[in-house]
C-alpha cells in the first residue's frame, strides 16, 4: 500500500486537501483557543476573539501563493488588491465563526466515531499505511504530526456539521422549484416594433433660439474640465540604457561566452528498425531478436536501398514501421542514450552497428543534419548591445533614481537641473484631474495625477516629488499653466448644443409615434408587427435588458397583450407578447435542473445561517481593517 502511495503522492495529498483543510484554507489552525496571539493590530473580532493583522496578511500571502503556483504567470496586482484583501478576511471570520459555532454546539466527534471513519471510509484509503494506521511518513512529508492531522480533521468534520443540516435539508417542494424555473426558462413569442431616434434627424430643424436656450438650461454639460499643462521628465531603464555606450571589446566577450544562445541546436533525422526484446526478457528470446536484428543489418549494409522496406515489414515500432522507420528530426535528450549517442556519431547515410537499448535491438541509419550552426556576431550584435546596456542600467539605477529624488526636490523651481545632470529629456503635456478611460503610461497614474493637482503644485509652482510609476520608473513634473473647469462660451460649442437638442428632438418624435402605435394595437388587438422573436432569460435573443425584464413580468393572462418602453438614448420600442410557451428542455434536464436549483436554494440557506451565526457571535470589523497593511506588499 505504501508503494502505491509513493507512487500516487499528489492523489494521496489531494485526498487530505480535499478533506481536510478546505475550511482553514485561508489561516493555519492551531486550535480554537490559541487565535489570538495579542502582538498585533486587530482587525476583527469573532465571538470576542481577536484575528490580528499579521494573521490577515499571513493569510493573504499563502492565497496569493497558492494562485501563483497554479498560474506562474499571472500579475501580481491582478491578486493583491484590496477587494481580494478583503475577501480573505471575510473567509478568516467565516472560518472563525463556524469554529465557535461548532464549540458552543459541541459538535466535535468522539475518538470513537473518528477512528471508524478513517477505518472505514475509502477516501482516506490513501493516507493509511500498510498496517492500516495513518501514515506518519506522507503526514510528515507535509510538515504534519499526527496530533495536528488529527485536529484538523476534527475541527474540518466539526466545522462541516454547522452547516450541514441547514444545506441538506433545504425544503424545495417540486412546485416552487418549477415555478423558479419557469421564470428563468419560460419562452414567450413576441413581436416587436423599434422607433428609432436616428430615423427621425431629418425631421427636426431646431433653430438658434432654441439652441441657445438649451444650452443656458444645461451649462453643467458644458464645461471644460480643469486642466494644467506641464513639463516633465521619466527616469527609468530605457531612459539610462540610452545613455551607456558598449565598446567593441565588451561586445565580443559577451558573445563567445554566450555562444550557446546564439547557437541552433542541432537536430538529427534517422530511421531504425527495432527488434523487440525487452530487457527482462528471458535471455533466449532476447538471444532470437538479436539475431533476427544481425540478419537484417547483414541485408541493409549489402543493399541500403531496402532499409524502408524492411522496417515496414520487420520493425516493431509501431509509430515508424508504417513510414520506413523514419523518426522524423530530433534533439538531444529526446531518446534513450545508447540510441542517441550512436546517432549523433554516424555521418549521413551510413549504417550503424547493432544498438541495444531497454526496448530491443536496434538497426539504425542517419539521413538528414540540420542546425548546429551559431550565428554570425554581426547579426546578433545589436541584441548583445542592448542586453548590456540594459544589465549596466539595472546596476546604476539606485545611484541615478536617488540623483533624480533629490535634484527635483532640492532645485524645485525648474526641471532644467535633472534634465542636465541626467541627459534626460524634458516633455510637455496637458493633463486633467482624471486620466482619461484610454490614458496609458506614467501621465495615467492617479497617484502622479494628485500631485501635478496639488497646492504645491499649482499654488507654489515647485516640482512635484519624484514619484514611483511604475517598476523602475520615476516621473516628476512642473506646471507651467493651470485652467480651472469653466463653462464654455456659447459660440464655442454652438453646434455640440444644436446637435444635443437634435437628439432630444427626435427622441420625442420617436416616442409619439411609438406611443400612437401601441395604443392602436391595444385597440385592434388582432394587428401585428414585423418582427417576431421567441425569447426567455436564458436566451434573450438580442433583446436589451430592460425589454426583456419587462415582457417576462408581463401579464400573460390576456393575450396578446401590448407594452411599450421608452429607452432613453436608444427610442421607444413596442412589444405584443402573443404566446407562452413551455419550457424547451433536452431529456432528463428537468431533473438536473431541479437538483441545481435545490444546490443554489441550500446554498441561499446556508449563507442566511451564516450571517445569523455573525449577530450571535458578534463579529466586529474594526477601522484597522480598512487601513492600508504595511506588510500587504509582502504577499506580493
Amino acid at each position: 500500500m505504501f508503494d502505491f502511495v509513493r507512487e500516487h503522492t499528489r492523489l494521496a495529498l489531494g485526498f487530505m486537501l480535499l478533506l481536510i483543510i478546505p475550511s482553514f484554507i485561508f489561516f493555519g489552525v492551531q486550535g480554537y483557543s490559541r487565535f489570538t496571539d495579542g502582538s498585533n493590530t486587530t482587525v476583527a473580532k469573532v465571538d470576542g476573539q481577536g484575528i490580528t493583522r499579521n494573521e490577515w496578511d499571513d493569510a493573504h500571502k499563502r492565497y496569493v501563493d497558492q494562485v501563483r503556483g497554479q498560474s506562474p504567470g499571472i500579475d501580481a496586482a491582478l491578486i493583491d488588491t484590496p477587494a481580494l484583501r478583503r475577501d480573505t478576511l471575510d473567509g478568516l471570520i467565516r472560518d472563525r465563526v463556524l469554529l465557535a459555532a461548532a464549540n458552543h454546539l459541541q459538535l466535535y466527534p468522539t475518538v470513537n466515531r473518528m477512528a471508524r471513519l478513517f477505518d472505514s471510509d475509502p477516501q482516506f484509503a490513501g493516507l493509511r499505511g500498510p498496517d492500516g494506521k495513518l501514515n506518519r511518513e506522507l503526514l510528515a512529508m507535509q510538515g504534519m504530526s499526527p496530533e495536528l492531522f488529527d485536529q484538523r480533521l476534527r475541527q474540518d468534520l466539526a466545522t462541516r456539521q454547522v452547516l450541514a443540516g441547514v444545506t441538506q435539508t433545504a425544503p424545495v417542494p417540486a412546485l416552487a422549484a418549477s415555478a423558479a424555473l419557469d421564470a428563468y426558462f419560460q419562452r414567450r413569442e413576441v413581436q416587436v416594433q423599434r422607433f428609432e431616434p436616428a430615423a427621425y434627424r431629418a425631421k427636426v430643424s431646431p433653430g438658434d433660439a432654441e439652441v441657445e436656450a438649451y444650452y443656458k438650461a444645461n451649462e453643467a454639460q458644458f464645461k471644460a474640465p480643469e486642466q494644467a499643462t506641464i513639463d516633465y521628465v521619466v527616469l527609468d531603464l530605457e531612459t539610462l540604457a540610452k545613455g551607456i555606450a558598449v565598446s567593441d571589446v565588451e561586445l565580443r566577450k559577451a558573445y563567445d561566452e554566450g555562444i550557446a544562445k546564439y547557437t541552433v541546436p542541432e537536430e538529427r533525422r534517422a530511421s531504425h528498425i527495432l527488434i523487440k526484446a525487452e530487457k527482462d526478457a528471458p535471455a533466449a528470446e532476447r538471444a532470437k531478436a538479436k539475431a533476427k536484428a544481425l540478419a537484417l543489418l547483414a541485408e541493409v549494409r549489402k543493399n541500403p536501398a531496402v532499409f524502408a522496406e524492411l522496417a515496414r515489414k520487420n520493425s516493431d515500432d509501431p509509430g515508424s514501421a508504417a513510414k520506413g522507420g523514419d523518426l522524423d528530426f530530433f534533439g538531444r535528450g529526446a531518446m534513450v542514450k545508447p540510441f542517441e549517442d550512436t546517432v549523433f556519431k554516424l555521418k549521413t547515410g551510413e549504417i550503424s552497428d547493432l544498438v541495444e537499448t531497454d526496448f530491443g535491438f536496434h538497426v539504425m541509419t542517419l539521413t538528414a543534419v540540420r542546425g548546429g550552426q551559431s550565428k554570425p556576431f554581426d547579426a546578433v550584435r545589436s541584441e548583445i548591445d542592448a542586453e548590456l546596456r540594459k544589465a549596466q542600467a539595472q546596476r546604476r539605477w539606485a545611484e541615478n533614481a536617488e540623483m533624480f529624488t533629490n535634484t527635483v526636490y532640492e532645485q524645485s523651481d525648474s526641471l532644467k537641473p535633472v534634465i542636465d545632470k541626467l541627459k534626460l529629456e524634458q516633455q510637455t503635456a496637458t493633463v486633467m484631474r482624471n486620466a482619461p478611460a484610454a490614458a496609458k503610461g506614467p501621465l495615467a497614474s492617479a497617484k502622479f495625477l494628485d500631485a501635478v493637482f496639488g497646492t504645491d503644485s499649482l499654488r507654489n509652482k515647485r516640482n512635484t516629488d519624484a514619484l514611483e510609476v511604475g517598476p523602475n520608473q520615476l516621473i516628476a513634473a512642473h506646471v507651467t499653466q493651470h485652467q480651472p473647469a469653466r463653462v464654455l462660451p456659447f459660440s464655442d460649442v454652438k453646434d455640440a448644443a444644436r446637435e444635443r437638442v437634435i437628439d432630444i428632438q427626435a427622441a420625442q418624435l420617436a416616442r409619439k409615434d411609438g406611443e400612437a402605435r401601441a395604443a392602436a394595437l391595444r385597440g385592434n388587438p388582432a394587428e401585428g408587427l414585423p418582427n417576431t422573436l421567441t425569447v426567455s432569460r436564458s436566451n434573450a435573443q438580442g433583446l436589451p435588458r430592460t425589454l426583456l425584464d419587462a415582457l417576462m413580468r408581463a401579464d400573460a393572462g390576456k393575450l396578446p397583450a401590448v407594452l411599450g418602453l421608452d429607452l432613453p438614448g436608444q427610442g421607444y420600442v413596442v412589444m405584443r407578447l402573443t404566446q407562452v410557451l413551455p419550457r424547451e428542455n433536452p431529456p432528463g434536464a428537468d431533473e438536473s435542473m431541479r437538483a441545481q436549483y435545490t444546490q443554489a436554494w441550500a446554498a441561499a440557506e446556508a449563507d442566511a445561517y451564516l450571517a445569523a451565526l455573525k449577530q450571535r457571535y458578534k463579529v466586529e470589523i474594526k477601522s484597522a481593517a480598512e487601513a492600508p497593511a504595511d506588510a500587504a506588499s509582502a504577499a506580493r
